[in-house]
């Protein structure tokens, strides 16, 4: 009989023989960690190891053979998966000074200490810590005398250094030592303006990766510059370069190329596009020009979204064809060629040359940056960097024109990312990172919610707040003021445009002498703060507390709204910057409205639910959260009202306190705006700009019972009444508005 006839028939007998064909066996668990399958224990199947932080698992992963054998690269199946200890690499070498303790490697939480000789003045950290992803906090400690061209450009951790003249055309190289990964650039030049070219080089333990706190910051700010219209001949300050620029009459090709091979999970797959949208959305909050381009890949690229098409200056088609991407259009193709998806840019940057001429201004003043997702190394098409080669001598970039090309390189995962490929990838610009390893795609996410900084913005557009982890109070709401006389405040604004300050009408009740008061733009607490004088005060005619006090009212904030003229124009920066006003050109452009859109649809579009979500800004500079009640449920918010004997003895009907004028909040778990909170700004979030709706005008409650700022104290439960808060609606207010800021402000017709 046919051995193989034989071997078939036996199989019904001894059913577990036929399951070794199908199945790879189970027991692969990992000392300290756990794993998690693609596609279970089928062939094809890719086992990936964790380890809790400050551990790393060896081997990272195993590939479930048609054999039925798992597959260690470089092993076999048996060898046993543990979680090993995470250390930072020890410095090779340490010129003009010394550090301690002198190890090979470094446990994690372990301190590492520089100090310089005498005549050399130390730059960067003197200590420096080892942290779980298994690299250094802090900065490369340098000892300097400042007697070259360049500063000296000092060596990192683990690294080894060739050269020791720092004058201008001088060269340095780098190497990393044992068995370390060199990320930045290997060789570096001492430039006429005192700067080295390229970027720091790092020498990293394959293993490490960085943390999203680490990232977000360093490619928000290169980000960032694509949105602003930066100096190309302004002088570096500190270590932060030159970004990337754009005029903002210019023009920025974005290009998103998303891994969607075998090794990347259909979740991790929607990550990459929920992160792409982030991105994408927050740059056409800028309202500048761009296109964008999407290309998906695994075994060959495919173009989604080409930027000649006229869809690609459209956010919300560019949006709907992100999210419409489909995962499953390459599972054909399993493996990952990161050489096709770049010459598939290439090809479409040719193809827009041909179509635009290729010396003409229309192309050449273009500026392109690419942003590559990806779960692993590439293991077909060759080398990647012949691609990038390509890019680059179709861009003519050289020296003058490193500018107009920023190829950002993202590996994200805990398989197969590869350091080295990422930083021949990515672009080398003095100052900055462009290649980075995030440990899961929820990492990528938080980095893409927080990575905006725009603190090179300083045109007049409206409602950015800087939303940059490393932000302060001020700088997520620059609009906010504070406004008082010489002694204590007593009232907070809003800025609407960079002379004109909003807040409430009763801040300015017994004021007689304006020439005392001072509004303070910017931080107060700090130097970004600065003390303007009022030129003028406009309140609303209508605003009298004691209109009402007949019919038993003793208070009434009806009309509670007030302009203020600052005596100068105030200068934009991170600190300071106006807040969108619905119902003007910007507030439309900001939420993307079409032209001819009316005030009424601003209305509907920012008060769209019974329960809108909205902030306002604490004593201390933080942002408090509230929810505007609308409608029916605005009705249960205010007839709370008719509880308070004290303010309003004899009261008839709450319409008469509580007109259509205010908004409403207070309800459930909201925060309560203390009394030296009036007048600042209720506002909400939208497509990543800022709009206020309303001002604080008064309420039920104070929880403000301390000198102590930061101390807030919750109404008590069962108090009668119930705590409330009253705000100027700004779409009650319109006419008003309009006639006193119709030279300052373009409105949209009501």
């Amino acid at each position: 009989m046919d051995p193989l006839l034989a071997l078939l028939c036996l199989l019904p007998l001894f059913p577990g023989l036929a399951a070794a064909t199908r199945s790879c066996p189970q027991n692969v668990n990992i000392s300290g960690g756990t794993f998690t399958l693609s596609h279970g224990w089928a062939p094809g199947s890719v086992l990936i190891y964790s380890c809790p932080v400050g551990r790393y698992p060896s081997p990272k992963s195993r590939l479930c053979k048609s054999n039925g054998r798992w597959q260690t690269p470089g092993t076999y199946w048996q060898t046993k998966a543990s979680c090993k200890s995470v250390r930072c690499p020890g410095p090779v070498s340490f010129d003009n000074g010394v550090y301690s303790p002198r190890l090979a490697s470094h446990p994690v939480g372990s301190n590492l200490s520089f100090e310089c000789e005498d005549g050399f003045t130390l730059r960067g950290s003197p200590v420096r810590q080892c942290r779980p992803n298994g690299i250094w906090d802090g900065e490369t400690a340098v000892c300097d005398n400042g007697g070259g061209h360049c500063p000296n450009p000092g060596t990192s951790v683990g690294a080894v250094r060739t050269g020791s003249r720092f004058g201008f055309g001088d060269k340095v190289s780098y190497r990393c030592s044992s068995n370390l990964v060199l990320t930045g650039s290997a060789e570096r030049e001492c430039l006429a303006t005192g700067d080295w070219s390229g970027t720091e080089p790092i020498c990293r333990q394959p293993y490490s990766y960085d943390f999203p706190e680490d990232v977000a910051p360093a490619l928000g700010a290169s980000l960032s510059h694509m949105l602003v219209a930066t100096n190309p001949n302004q002088q570096k300050k500190g270590n932060v370069g030159r970004k990337i620029q754009i005029q903002r009459s210019g023009y920025l090709n974005l290009y998103l190329l998303l891994d969607a091979s075998q090794s990347v999970a259909e979740k991790s797959f929607k990550d990459f596009k929920d992160s792409a949208c982030s991105m994408v959305d927050r740059i056409f909050s800028f309202e500048i020009n761009v296109s964008v381009a999407i290309i998906t890949f695994a075994s060959k690229p495919k173009v989604i979204l080409s930027v000649l098409s006229d869809n690609s200056r459209d956010v919300s088609e560019v949006m709907s064809i992100l999210e419409n991407a489909n995962y499953k259009d390459h599972e054909n193709g399993t493996g990952t060629n990161i050489y096709e998806a770049l010459n598939s840019v290439y090809f479409m940057m040719n193809n827009q040359m041909q179509r635009l001429g290729m010396n003409t201004m229309a192309w050449t003043e273009i500026r392109h940056a690419i942003i590559l997702l990806t779960d692993g190394k590439s293991n077909m098409g060759g080398s990647p960097k012949r691609a990038v080669d390509d890019i680059k001598e179709i861009l003519n970039i050289n020296q003058k024109r490193n500018d107009y090309l920023d190829i950002y390189a993202i590996g994200v995962g805990k398989v197969d990312v590869d350091w080295k490929e990422l930083n021949e990838l990515g672009s080398k610009k003095d100052g900055e990172r462009h290649a980075f390893i995030l440990q899961d795609t929820e990492a990528l996410l938080h980095v893409f919610e927080h990575m905006l900084d725009v603190s090179k913005l300083t045109d007049n557009i409206c409602g950015v707040g800087n939303m940059s982890v490393n932000a302060s109070d001020q700088e997520r709401t620059p609009w906010h003021v504070t406004i008082k006389p010489k002694g204590q405040e007593t009232c907070r604004g809003a800025l609407i445009s960079d002379q004109w300050v909003l807040t409430a009408a009763h801040c300015f009740r017994n004021v007689e002498d304006i020439s005392l008061w001072r509004v303070i733009v910017g931080d107060p607490n700090s130097q970004w703060g600065k003390d303007f004088r009022i030129e003028e005060v406009v309140t609303s005619p209508g605003f009298d507390v004691f209109a009402k006090k007949k019919q038993g009212i003793l208070e009434f904030y009806g009309d509670d709204i007030a302009l203020l003229k600052l005596a100068q124009k105030v200068k934009m920066s991170t600190h300071a910057r106006p807040i969108c006003l619905p119902c003007t050109e910007g507030a439309n452009l900001a939420l993307r409205r079409p032209q001819g859109s009316t005030c009424r649809d601003h209305e509907r579009k920012l008060l769209d639910t019974l329960s809108v979500p909205a902030h306002f800004v604490a004593l201390n500079g933080s942002a408090l959260n509230i929810n505007l009640k609308l409608g029916s449920e605005r009705e249960d918010c205010i007839k709370v009202v008719s509880q308070h004997k004290t303010m309003f003895p004899n009261l008839t009907s709450v319409g008469d306190v509580v007109t259509d004028q205010f908004l409403c909040s207070g309800m459930g778990k909201d925060d309560n705006p203390c009394r030296g909170e009036s007048g600042g700004a209720v506002f909400l979030e939208r497509k990543y700009r800022f709009f206020q709706v309303g001002l604080v005008s008064w309420g039920l409650y104070s929880p403000c019972v301390s000198a102590d700022k930061n101390f807030r104290q919750r109404a008590p439960q069962g108090m009668v009444p119930p705590p409330r808060d009253f705000h100027i609606n700004l779409f009650r207010l319109q006419p008003w508005l309009r006639q006193h800021l119709q030279d300052v402000l373009k409105f949209l017709p009501p």
